[in-house]
């Protein structure tokens, strides 16, 4: 059974203020299946936010401070955002199709 924590403390965890302890990065490579190598950050907590130069839209001013993502979250992503952007053009169609149909409603009325 897993300790419970308070949603702020979790957060803090969420943002980098907070580090994760060697045996909740153990607990979650255990859940996803994988190596703890794969997903462990490093030991430090950083502020994720204060990395983000808005400005240019760019992340990690610092090298230091970028976190790897396992590649199957990666590859994952990239088949969902795919099967977005097929539903999206189906329903594009979808709705062109529906414009023509009332158009041609309205005409023979």
């Amino acid at each position: 059974m897993l300790p419970s924590i308070s949603q702020t403390h979790y957060q803090r965890k969420e943002k980098g203020e907070v580090g994760i302890t060697d045996k909740e990065w153990e607990r979650i490579a255990k859940l996803l299946e994988v190596d703890i190598e794969e997903i462990k950050e490093n030991s430090e907590p950083t502020n994720v936010m204060q990395n983000f130069d808005n400005s240019s839209g760019n992340f990690g001013n610092n090298t230091n401070n970028y976190y790897n993502v396992p590649e199957f979250l990666l590859e994952t992503q990239k088949d969902y955002i795919t099967l977005l952007k097929e539903k999206n053009e189906r329903l594009k169609k979808e709705n062109q199709n529906l414009k023509e149909e009332n158009n041609l409603l309205k005409s023979q009325k």
